[in-house]
């Protein structure tokens, strides 16, 4: 609850949207944010000010929604822009909790984004329509850190454990050659542009073969045949198999243990297979599907986007701070950066915001201060910080809170 709010209030709450997609968990959002789960299917919460679901901040003359917030209010007082050097919010925060695998995907550069996008738009293509590619003009790079074990696709395995993946998975034999003679973008665009007849011919017999150990709970999540199985089990359409099938044992599975993070740039294919974990991104909804997934996958233009190269996954521990409280996941992104603050009763953690900041407490309370303004924050609770704001955060137990700024 704000206390002693004025007009030069820069510390506001937040209440994100939550996102119910299919392949969402029922329980984690909702005990997170302390509600009913109605048995629904809760994927994602977001905080931020995308246009498709834009969270609501609570100011002096009532909520509103944060992103018409932004718009009216770039500038405050003396000049300063309330939001950053980008003169809008450019990352969005999410909480996500996945139960069932997302597709395969890869996102685009910032260029082209802006050239897909204004394309698109010639053409008429509705923004909502299932064949969209661009839904906006941003590139999305992306980093999560695990809020519990966590799996994921990543990137191309390197050459020899390829060679190696091949050459063990009997079905898979035949494309060896395909990948010796063409690497990585012959191998990919082969099976990508497979006839479905073809590929349920191939991935017949590789379903046949690892469905029973998969059903006994004799394979390990380490192992493609695990996700490959589960990927059949959890599929809508029963009578033709997907092609992102062959992506699972194409691509590096990474486990991430919790508060362990990744990152990934325009380009490198992955997929997030099971687990939470916090994601924040540009201000970006473009997303060009491979696989595991009943929506649109244009090959065509999937292929031009892919990084056809091998990828070393980097599990980052992030950068502990000189306070000793905050822990900075660094990346190359200039539109995001994501820490974990984590803090004790007789801990203070003070900052100031450069830019826009979002906060979310994941275990425990806290209190936040900017000015004259103070929120006290339960678990699931948000506060949004314009630019120049200098506040602290305490804690009168314990709290583990994760901040989303612009480096």
């Amino acid at each position: 609850m704000a206390k002693n709010a004025s007009s030069e209030t820069k510390l506001f709450s937040l209440k994100g949207k939550i996102q119910n997609y299919a392949w969402g968990g029922k329980q984690y959002i909702p005990q997170l944010l302390g509600i009913d789960s109605h048995d629904e299917k809760c994927a994602e919460y977001w905080l931020g000010a995308h246009v498709n679901a834009p969270s609501t901040i609570k100011t002096p003359e009532g909520e509103q929604p944060l992103d018409s917030y932004l718009m009216s209010n770039l500038m405050d007082s003396l000049g300063n822009n309330i939001v950053d050097k980008f003169g809008r919010l450019p990352f969005l925060f999410k909480v996500l909790d996945v139960h069932d695998m997302l597709s395969i995907q890869v996102h685009p550069t910032k260029k082209e984004a802006e050239k897909g996008f204004k394309y698109e738009n010639e053409q008429g293509i509705p923004l909502k329509a299932a064949n969209r590619n661009y839904k906006d003009d941003n590139h999305k790079p992306e980093i999560m850190v695990a809020l519990s074990e966590f799996w994921l696709l990543h990137g191309f395995l390197p050459k020899n454990q390829l060679i190696k993946r091949l050459q063990e998975t009997p079905e898979f034999v035949g494309l060896l050659p395909i990948f010796e003679k063409d690497g990585y973008f012959g191998l990919y665009k082969k099976v990508m542009e497979q006839s479905q007849e073809d590929c349920n011919n191939t991935l017949a017999s590789l379903v046949k073969r690892i469905m029973p150990f998969y059903l006994a709970g004799k394979l390990d999540k380490s192992s493609p045949d695990y996700w490959a199985a589960k990927a059949v089990e959890t599929a809508e359409d029963t009578r033709n198999l997907d092609k992102g099938i062959y992506s699972i044992y194409f691509f590096n599975i990474v486990k991430a243990n919790e508060g362990e993070a990744i990152f990934q740039d325009a380009g490198i294919p992955h997929a997030y297979l099971e687990g939470q974990n916090m994601e924040l991104m540009a201000n970006s909804d473009n997303v060009l599907r491979g696989g595991l997934t009943p929506k649109h996958v244009d090959v065509p233009e999937l292929l031009k986007h892919v990084a056809f190269e091998e990828t070393i996954p980097n599990i980052m521990q992030g950068t502990l701070q000189d306070d000793g409280l905050e822990r900075v996941y660094t990346t190359v992104a200039p539109d995001f950066e994501l820490s974990k603050i984590d803090i004790s009763k007789s801990d203070i953690y003070q900052s100031k915001a450069k830019t826009a900041q979002i906060v979310i407490v994941i275990e425990g309370q806290a209190e936040i201060k900017e000015g004259d303004t103070s929120i006290a924050l339960e678990k699931g609770q948000s506060a949004f910080l314009k630019s120049e704001s200098k506040y602290s955060i305490s804690s009168p137990s314990s709290a583990i809170i994760y901040k989303a700024t612009a480096p």
